[in-house]
């Protein structure tokens, strides 16, 4: 699953990238941010109403629906009957099926990078709702989703103001939203009827995602091979294996494999980190380890998928 950026998403919601996105220059100074009425969005899916494009994205974003939908997560499923306040982090893939257009509500996008530059975005991620394994999904009452609501008109106002400091003023009504999410109780979890093995199943994948994606190059992965994650999941590497076969079809050294291209290509095509520095926050110690790596799966070298891209 590749991580939809940002001119993606402008794409897939039919918005011109020239209208959408912030002035040039101002993405590198304070990150990205935007704000989405889902009424005027919904329309674009009548024809095909089960599908929302939200999977793993190289941004955060935070929605206050107001419908009846599912949430589809590695090992949870999660049923919204009315009103709804929901994180995603790009760390955290997901599915949304909307059960019916009969769909209202708001849903902001931003970059790391917009909030890092308060004391409250650069812990972002330890925040309960944004880390794995959490329920970013909460139930809200009427009167809250009205009262959420405000908050987010409050920054579809300001994005169009001409005040000199509307940024950080956004920020604050974000973090306000994030705040007002934390101290609601989590919806209820419908887990399906996962046998053992597919519970590992589900385990193992969490445990994979939970890896990515690589934030800078200093960072760098923790389980890089199958004994890796069998340890962590106090379990034998050949048992992994077997129920990884029986429940996906691929194998352990296969779903890590795989997961290592796929990041890879997103950081040779969305960075300018020099190849020795994902090389080295993939887990590889030696580039020629990596280069032939990459090349033995891709039948192309990381300078040449690079040199392709551009």
């Amino acid at each position: 699953m590749q991580a939809i950026t940002i001119d993606e998403f402008y794409k897939q919601v039919g918005k011109d990238d020239a209208e959408s996105l912030l002035p040039d220059g101002i993405n590198k100074e304070i990150g990205h941010f935007n704000i989405f009425n889902l009424e005027e969005l919904i329309p674009r899916f009548k024809d095909d109403p089960g599908h929302m494009p939200y999977n793993r994205r190289a941004y955060y974003k935070i929605s206050l629906v107001r419908g009846k939908n599912i949430a589809e997560y590695a090992d949870k499923v999660i049923h919204i009957e009315k009103n709804a306040l929901l994180f995603a982090t790009p760390k955290i893939p997901y599915n949304w099926v909307p059960q019916d257009m009969d769909q209202a509500g708001y849903f902001c996008i931003f970059t790391s990078d917009f909030l890092i530059q308060s004391k409250s975005g650069a812990v972002l991620d330890e925040l309960p709702i944004f880390r794995p394994g959490g329920y970013p999904v909460f139930q809200v009452t009427d009167t809250q989703a009205n009262e959420l609501e405000l908050m987010f008109k409050k920054m579809q106002q300001e994005i169009g103001s001409n005040y000199l400091f509307k940024y950080d003023l956004i920020r604050n009504y974000v973090m306000e939203v994030i705040h007002y999410g934390q101290k609601l109780e989590p919806l209820t979890t419908y887990n399906s009827a996962h046998n053992a093995s597919a519970r590992v199943s589900s385990l193992f994948i969490e445990l994979l995602e939970r890896q990515f994606p690589i934030a800078s190059p200093q960072q760098k992965i923790t389980l890089r091979t199958a004994r890796d994650y069998a340890d962590r999941l106090a379990v034998h590497s050949n048992h992994l294996n077997k129920v990884l076969k029986e429940n996906t079809g691929k194998t352990t050294t296969e779903h890590i494999t795989n997961r290592l291209i796929q990041e890879a290509k997103i950081l040779l095509k969305q960075t300018d980190w020099n190849i020795s520095e994902i090389a080295y926050s993939l887990g590889f110690e030696q580039l020629s380890h990596f280069s032939n790596f990459f090349k033995k799966q891709t039948s192309l070298s990381p300078i040449e998928i690079r040199a392709k891209i551009v």
